[in-house]
Order: C-alpha cells, then structure tokens, then sequence
C-alpha cells in the first residue's frame, strides 16, 4: 500500500489546496493530509475547525484521511507509515525551498520521498494568506476556497475586526 501525506497550514484550506488533493488521492492508496499544528504562527482557525472544514471538502473522496500532527513531518510519516511527501509547487519560488525541505526530509528519513505536483494554472496565485486579506479587505472570495469555507472566513474576519475595535 502506497501512504502519502499532504502537509500545511491550511488556514484555510483553499481551491487551490483541494485541487492538490483530489489529484494526490489518484496516485497513491492513502492520502493523508496532515494539517500542522504550528506553535509558531497564530493561525485564523484552531487546529481542531481545520480539520473539520478539511474533512468536510474531502468527504467524497475515500482514500483520503484528515489528521492533525505537531513536531516534524518525518516523526509523522513514521507515525502513520507514509512514505511519499506530495507538495504543490506554484512558482520557481516555491521550488528552492521545497526541495531543501525534501532533501532535509529524506536525510533525516530515507524512506520518504517527495512528490512534486505543478498547481493547476487557475491557482497559481492563490494562497491562504491572500485569501486571508481579500477576505479582511471585505472582497469576494468564493472563487478562492470551497462554498463550504466562505462563510467560516467571513465569521472570523468579521470577529477580529471587532477586537480590533474593542481595543
């Protein structure tokens, strides 16, 4: 059985993302997608309403499994018995740095190879973060994450406008 994971943020999980993920679910018998529990970001969703929010745009898709993970991804691919990282790239920038992560991934674990998906052109440019701040800026994102998504960002830009009134 061939077990890949599908690791980010995914804060919050965009077109872009799934794209990435119902085109990885057809190459490998598992796919997890793993979503980070970053200690080092402050994330717009807690770990716990991205996992959901995934497990609700992957639910018609059977070989994929949702799971949270903190700490290294080789930890976690031991954890879970993957042995291929599937990672989008969107521009020659993303590449440097995925593959120093891929190399970095493979010393540390020889195991585990990368896997390389080009993003469909139609989401080359698109991002949480960008989505993120179309979002705070009131703009129109529903070209830019799932229908079921829209709503939970609108929720969350609008609650941290107010605090940022209150303060």
């Amino acid at each position: 059985m061939i077990r890949a994971i599908y690791p980010g943020s995914f804060d919050p999980v965009t077109l872009g993302h799934l794209d990435i993920i119902e085109r990885a679910a057809k190459t490998v018998d598992e796919l997890i997608v793993g979503v980070l529990n970053n200690s080092g970001k402050t994330p717009m969703f807690s770990i716990d309403e991205r996992v959901s929010m995934l497990k609700n745009v992957t639910a018609a898709i059977s070989n994929v499994k949702i799971m949270s993970f903190s700490g290294l991804l080789v930890d976690f691919a031991k954890q879970t018995g993957a042995t291929i990282v599937v990672r989008g790239l969107r521009a020659i920038s993303d590449f440097e740095y995925e593959l120093q992560m891929a190399q970095t991934n493979r010393k540390l674990y020889p195991l585990l190879d990368t896997m390389f998906l080009a993003t469909s052109l139609k989401y080359s440019y698109l991002s949480s973060t960008i989505v993120k701040e179309v979002a705070f800026f009131d703009g129109d994102i529903q070209e830019f994450v799932p229908e079921s998504v829209v709503e939970s960002v609108q929720e969350k830009v609008q609650a941290r406008k107010r605090m940022r009134e209150n303060d």
